[in-house]
């Protein structure tokens, strides 16, 4: 009769040290793994895709501060003839010559800015499109002035204007031609969600921007304090206001003349902040007027009643 099946012993090693035990594995696996990182580091974070998309906004703001470029033919010659800052031309290559490229290339030479004639695709790329005509100018970034050094220049009755959503370029570039030509001593725009001093606002500017300074200003509404503080009246631009152009005195003080956008207007906080609301009397069927525009009625005005009191 055949013998029930017996499993083998298990043979005896003679592996030294001990026998029970996970060999340090335990141990090893509650070591510290150093400080947790932060969750905008963690690659699969919502944090992390938060913090580049940032870091991309921010890049692309500082790329347009520092290279803005101007194209088309007539715009380019306009910003030669105001005498733009500029570093270079450039002429895409194939580009069919007519009077107003060459009078651009003669202005560029005249004034010892360099000409290069480069590749369409590399002008496209720089200018960001294919409008560009064969052509583009390449201007310097503008410096701006700091706000408090602005006051501390000025001698006598100072007047500022101060732009609130003003986001159009060609606003801006008015509003300076308006300032300079009215004995302003400069404008103040606010350092975010506004218009810059960009290609488009020199050349509306007539070259004006060359001579009259413009400001940053971090936060508005305590610009507008800072001016306050230093004996300056706020004079808020909007329709309804208690004074009217009319009946506003304005050649007695130094005056800071605060203007808003066509559609939103003033903000609230600055309007708060302002010391006298004033309106400008038009037509009844006329709803309202182009910032640039109202800017320059009052300048104007307030011009013309600082030279009769000489």
């Amino acid at each position: 009769m055949a013998k029930p099946y017996q499993r083998p012993d298990k043979q005896k090693t003679s592996k030294k040290g001990a026998t029970k035990g996970s060999g340090g594995q335990r141990r090893r696996g509650l070591r510290g793994k150093g400080a947790t990182p932060k969750a905008e580091d963690r690659v699969y974070h919502a944090a992390h895709k938060r913090k580049q998309a940032q870091q991309r906004r921010n890049q692309g703001r500082h790329e347009r501060e520092v290279a803005d470029m101007v194209v088309g033919r007539n715009p380019v010659i306009e910003c030669l003839h105001a005498k733009v800052p500029a570093e270079a031309l450039y002429v895409a290559q194939g580009t069919g010559h007519d009077n107003r490229l060459s009078e651009a290339v003669a202005l560029s030479q005249s004034r010892g800015i360099p000409v290069a004639e480069v590749p369409k695709r590399t002008l496209d790329e720089m200018t960001g499109n294919g409008m560009h005509q064969g052509i583009g100018l390449k201007i310097q970034p503008y410096k701006y002035a700091d706000v408090f050094d602005l006051m501390g220049q000025v001698q006598g009755n100072g007047m500022f204007v101060v732009l609130d959503n003003i986001t159009d370029p060609r606003n801006l570039g008015a509003v300076i031609r308006s300032v300079a030509a009215f004995g302003g001593d400069g404008v103040i725009i606010p350092e975010r969600r506004s218009a810059q001093v960009t290609g488009v606002a020199w050349r509306t500017s007539a070259g004006t921007a060359a001579r009259l300074p413009v400001a940053k200003a971090t936060n508005l509404t305590r610009t507008i304090k800072e001016f306050k503080d230093n004996g300056y009246m706020v004079v808020g631009l909007d329709a309804g206001g208690e004074h009217t152009l009319d009946t506003f005195d304005g050649a007695c003080d130094p005056v800071v003349i605060v203007v808003g956008s066509e559609g939103k207007g003033i903000s609230r906080l600055v309007r708060e902040n302002c010391d006298v609301i004033m309106s400008i009397p038009t037509a009844d069927w006329v709803e309202s007027l182009n910032a640039s525009v109202a800017a320059s009625v009052v300048l104007s005005e307030f011009a013309r009643q600082r030279r009769a009191t000489k």
